[in-house]
């Protein structure tokens, strides 16, 4: 139970204990589940709350199937509250975060009036790449299944990142389905928060918003410490986002990218897709909100002291070593490729991804050249090596799910056999070397209570900083 805010005054914050002790709220769970057995839990949920839980459907996916979206509160109001998750469909915190929320939402009558106005909670808008993740879904811990049972959809095929998107020469305007129908549930709700469930995979708990929000930067940094996980507080996802505070940093923005790239002297309007939904929210006030918690934590995450290594020469090590993967992934593709004949999701990925790699090593050495004078920390340090780990986990695991198609299907040329086998082996010594680097498992119970209560902060944050639209100005949903 929440401290309430009656309707006739002005809202205030609650205050930034409550959302800490949410942490430890989330029940234990040692899986993720699948994107059937998440449905079905939120519609038991609806099933035990009627008149509180509506379910309705807001588009359709690649492969045709349904897009739900579960509301808490009257469906027809707008101004509330819209949490997505699968958006990155290998990242399924999220899903456990979204029924806790649900749930509490429907058994706790003061958390509801606390926040004055309806939630609306789709499971997963990518339901089509979820499933090729749900091989590892059942043993999040087992590092080997994780990467050969790994999918994330080539950048043009993305839902938060196929977003209509205009910037100089750049123009997007080949949005997903799954795209599409949030577009539909943001313009009709037009939501003081918007929060997309992501999560990472190794080091520590970082954050990103649309817009400085300092309220909220010591309650963001109490959550992690409250259940003992550090800040991320090394080298950020993109060299181009505003920090606001230790791991707090503004939101990926494709004009900025375009701009960075373009000070690098590449052709940003080739190398940027769509726009994200923090972009497309913005037209609406929304505050945009994502919470990033990692599979396995490191101490070196947030560690802050100084290495013997100058940090330019790190990030010019990590060039070298994306560049070196590049191009063994590279030449395994190019030889099969020619008597590759299934068009599998594994296939478009690593087409899309392992070119990228020498681009993001040339980008690495180029960056490497305006950096100041210093030492890297041990925590800049961590994430460099754990970012080439990532890259060759993910995309060679891609690519012999890829090559292994083809030997299930019987097609495989011997050829295909050949580069199959010359990528395990290479694999096989990847996942060895990746295993301590990434560090330890965390509790998928403490990742997503993480998640829960930083999100219950962003939400008080936005009740209290967004206005409501006007009453009754609501769209259909349907």
């Amino acid at each position: 139970m929440t401290a309430t805010t009656s309707a006739r005054s002005a809202p205030v914050p609650a205050a930034p204990g409550t959302w800490v002790r949410h942490a430890t709220t989330v029940p234990p769970t040692d899986a993720y589940p699948g994107v059937d057995e998440l449905l079905a839990s939120f519609r038991a949920l609806a099933d035990a709350h009627p008149g509180l839980v509506s379910e309705r459907r807001i588009g359709t996916s690649t492969l045709g199937e349904p897009l739900y979206c579960f509301t808490v509160g009257d469906a027809a109001e707008a101004g509330g509250y819209v949490v997505v998750g699968g958006v990155h469909p290998n990242e399924p915190v999220g899903a456990v975060t979204a029924l806790r929320l649900a749930t509490a939402l429907c058994e706790d009558a003061g958390l509801r009036a606390h926040f004055e106005g309806a939630w609306h909670i789709v499971p997963c808008v990518d339901p089509d790449g979820a499933r090729l993740n749900e091989g590892w879904f059942a043993t999040p811990t087992d590092k080997r299944a994780y990467g050969r049972h790994f999918y994330r959809p080539a950048g043009r095929e993305q839902v938060e990142w196929t977003f209509p998107f205009s910037y100089k020469k750049a123009w997007f305007d080949r949005v997903l389905p799954e795209t599409h129908a949030l577009m539909r549930l943001i313009d009709a709700v037009r939501p003081r928060l918007l929060t997309t469930l992501h999560n990472c995979e190794a080091g520590g708990v970082y954050y990103y918003m649309n817009r400085p929000a300092p309220a909220l930067y010591d309650v963001l940094a109490a959550i992690p410490a409250s259940v003992g996980l550090p800040l991320a507080t090394g080298e950020p996802e993109a060299a181009h986002v505003p920090l606001y505070a230790p791991a707090v940093y503004g939101c990926i923005d494709m004009r900025d990218a375009y701009d960075h790239l373009e000070g690098l002297g590449v052709d940003a309007a080739s190398k940027i897709a769509g726009a994200s939904s923090a972009a497309y929210a913005e037209r609406h006030g929304t505050f945009y909100f994502v919470t990033e918690v990692p599979h396995w934590s490191h101490p070196d995450a947030d560690d802050g002291t100084p290495t013997e290594e100058r940090y330019a020469d790190v990030v010019r090590r990590r060039s070298v070593a994306l560049a070196e993967t590049g191009a063994f992934l590279g030449s395994v593709l190019e030889a099969a490729d020619p008597d590759l004949t299934i068009p599998s999701p594994f296939l478009r990925a690593v087409r899309d991804f392992v070119p990228s790699l020498p681009e993001l090593a040339a980008l690495d050495a180029a960056r490497a050249d305006t950096l100041p004078d210093r030492a890297a920390t041990v925590a800049e340090r961590y994430d460099c090596e754990a970012s080439v780990h990532s890259f060759r986990v993910r995309f060679g695991g891609m690519l012999l799910r890829a090559l292994g198609a083809e030997l299930v299907a019987g097609t495989a040329t011997p050829e295909v056999r050949r580069r199959h086998a010359e990528l395990l082996t290479a694999y096989e010594e990847w996942e060895r070397a990746a295993e301590p680097a990434t560090g330890e498992p965390i509790e998928i119970a403490t990742l997503s209570g993480v998640q829960y209560a930083a999100l219950l902060a962003a939400a008080d944050h936005a009740r209290v900083s967004v206005p409501a639209p006007d009453p009754g100005t609501g769209r259909d949903l349907g």
